[in-house]
């Protein structure tokens, strides 16, 4: 599906309730599925992310032995279910997904949990997906794990610990990517009954059994970040209901972030009533260059990355290694498809970009191509805001986290029309 999108003719005033967050739901999933206590049926993010790891949670309940799982390019779906798989007694599974998930690395992980004691054997490329995996009683001890490629890898082995026969002491080595994420995982596992510390690099998990759990699942701030962008380029108001500050997410981090490019976060509405979610209003208090190290928060570097194009703010963004295995090398995505719109972005050592306020001749607009990458389709699409008649190819990828994308870019006034 490849959509024209136009800018809206008036300005932007519009409340936009988010979806669920995905990182959040996952989670909650694979602890429920852990869960010796009943589990209540939850609301939980409605997406193709979500619904890859319900699906094989479902399908390894009918099939224990021998069921065969694609996740497609659900990158966290295939972690957490291996790590799921290996430490759960009875299970036995193939993990696959689409191609570009059979290049994204997987071996650190695997590692970890072989010398746990795991049955998991590569059906293909050493490190990398499809993999066999066989369920069985895993043991602690003290682990060391390469953090620096993913934090999911984390993250997929603490859920798990609290079913091991002994402690796991986890100490992450290399420059850690997106520890907030790791934050949030030991968080809703301390809430749900599981004695978890966290000293400097080390995480230590003591073996016990998840509680039931009740609390809402917060709204997706990494979706958020969209709309910030929107805010921003437009100089519009965004309401965001029920999305929350403090947050067990790491992507809140795009409330402080965007404040540099001239939105202000807020809980009062026009009128001065308080109310429960986000208010986004302009400010002119707008920062001359924008430097970040997103180690912390790689899934904000597209939407900082386009809106510091569009409003002329020179950026040099670093901490980005993990962005080259995401959906697609984002990187490599986000200079090609910023140069189709005139924006000469810099790649850096590999983990960094920058822009100098760098511009290239363009003859004519070209479509902006998602690569496959849901967050490009969603970060690329408000710079229509600039350029009118913009077309997003494979626009459809937006399910993956945020199906309700485009009709809610509708109810901002975007005019959008396949093509």
């Amino acid at each position: 599906m490849n959509l024209r999108i136009n800018p809206p003719e008036e300005m932007i005033d519009v409340a936009i309730e988010l979806p669920l967050s995905k990182s959040i739901s996952n989670r909650a999933l694979i602890m429920d599925a852990l869960s010796a206590a009943p589990v209540p049926c939850r609301a939980v993010a409605d997406c193709d992310d979500t619904a890859a790891v319900r699906a094989a949670l479902s399908l390894l309940g009918e099939m224990p032995k021998g069921a065969t799982v694609n996740v497609g390019m659900a990158g966290t779906a295939m972690r957490f279910l291996t790590a799921y798989v290996a430490a759960t007694p009875g299970l036995e599974a193939e993990l696959d997904g689409d191609e570009r998930m059979r290049e994204r690395p997987i071996g650190p992980l695997v590692d970890v949990l072989r010398r746990c004691g795991a049955e998991i054997e590569y059906s293909g490329r050493e490190g990398y997906p499809p993999l066999r995996v066989k369920g069985r009683q895993l043991s602690g001890g003290e682990m060391n794990i390469d953090a620096a490629v993913s934090s999911q890898f984390v993250s997929a082995l603490l859920m798990v610990a609290p079913t091991f026969s002994s402690p796991l002491s986890l100490r992450l080595q290399g420059e850690i990517s997106s520890f907030p994420y790791i934050k949030m995982t030991v968080g809703m596992m301390e809430r749900r009954g599981i004695n978890c510390e966290i000293y400097g690099s080390v995480i230590t998990v003591e073996p016990g059994k998840y509680l039931s759990d009740n609390e809402p699942i917060e709204r997706d701030w990494s979706a958020a970040s969209y709309w910030y962008e929107i805010a921003a380029i437009s100089a519009g108001w965004v309401t965001l209901p029920g999305l929350r500050l403090p947050s067990l997410q790491g992507d809140a981090a795009a409330a402080r972030f965007f404040e540099r490019l001239g939105i202000v976060s807020g809980t009062e509405n026009d009128e001065g009533e308080t109310i429960d979610g986000m208010v986004l209003t302009p400010s002119p208090e707008v920062h001359s260059r924008l430097d970040l190290d997103l180690s912390d928060n790689p899934d904000l570097a597209q939407a900082l990355a386009v809106t510091c194009c569009m409003v002329g703010v020179p950026f040099h963004f670093t901490g980005l290694a993990s962005l080259k295995i995401k959906e697609t090398d984002r990187l490599q995505a986000l200079q090609s498809e910023l140069a189709k719109l005139s924006y000469a972005v810099e790649i850096i050592r590999g983990s960094e970009l920058a822009w100098q306020m760098q511009r290239c001749h363009v003859e004519e607009l070209q479509p902006i191509d998602t690569h496959g990458d849901h967050r490009m389709a969603m970060a690329m699409a408000p710079a229509a805001l600039f350029v009118s008649g913009l077309i997003i190819r494979h626009a459809e990828v937006v399910t993956k986290s945020y199906p309700e994308y485009w009709d809610h870019l509708r109810m901002a006034g975007f005019q959008i029309e396949e093509v």
